[in-house]
């Protein structure tokens, strides 16, 4: 694989046009860090990683006339990507309810430690803190999960989530607000479950 100075994206990509199977593999061994990074931020649960990031580089190719070049073309992978995790994420069924024995036992722990104390989680709960935050992320909407992962966990600017979702800055703004409210909302209600 040429490394990422010496790789010519434009040369690549004609080649690949004109069917030429070596510059195909170049292009997916370039795009490949890329692609499984958004792939592993966004996976759904239960979907093997590979399977979808296949399923990227085939929408890719299939695709791949449509690119005209307007924006940087990983950008334009980079929106494949996010959109055929946040399908995937609206195919699979949520759960109807979210209760309290779905939790591990140091999740449990963790939930009850943050909802009787003042004090931070020790950081020995961080991965079950963790896991929780994503138990609860999974009872949201995709577009709902998706804004709360880029914007709170990934750290992601507002213009940089609208690059990869194609949505405006206020579009970007509302869904973070009415995602965040939706996931107090369904820590409260957890919280409710258990002191009942």
């Amino acid at each position: 694989m040429p490394d990422e100075q010496s790789f010519d994206l434009a040369d690549c990509l004609e080649r690949v046009r004109k069917r030429d199977q070596t510059a195909a593999r170049e292009l997916v061994d370039h795009l490949y860090p890329l692609v499984i990074r958004i792939v592993r931020s966004h996976l759904p649960r239960r979907v093997a990683e590979e399977d979808l990031t296949q399923e990227i580089f085939l929408k890719m190719f299939t695709r791949l006339e449509q690119y005209q070049g307007a924006v940087p073309f990983p950008h334009w992978v980079s929106r494949i990507a996010v959109t055929t995790c946040i399908d995937q994420l609206r195919a699979q069924k949520r759960r109807p309810e979210f209760r309290w024995a779905d939790l591990s036992e140091n999740e449990a722990d963790v939930l009850d430690a943050v909802m009787t104390s003042e004090n931070d989680v020790p950081a020995n709960d961080a991965m079950a803190a963790h896991e929780l935050v994503h138990k609860l992320l999974d009872q949201l909407k995709p577009d709902d999960r998706m804004v709360i992962q880029l914007l709170d966990l990934e750290q992601k600017t507002i213009a940089e989530i609208g690059n990869l979702t194609g949505w405006n800055a206020s579009l970007v703004k509302v869904r973070a607000f009415r995602a965040r409210r939706k996931l107090r909302k369904l820590f409260q209600e957890l919280q409710q479950k258990e002191r009942t």
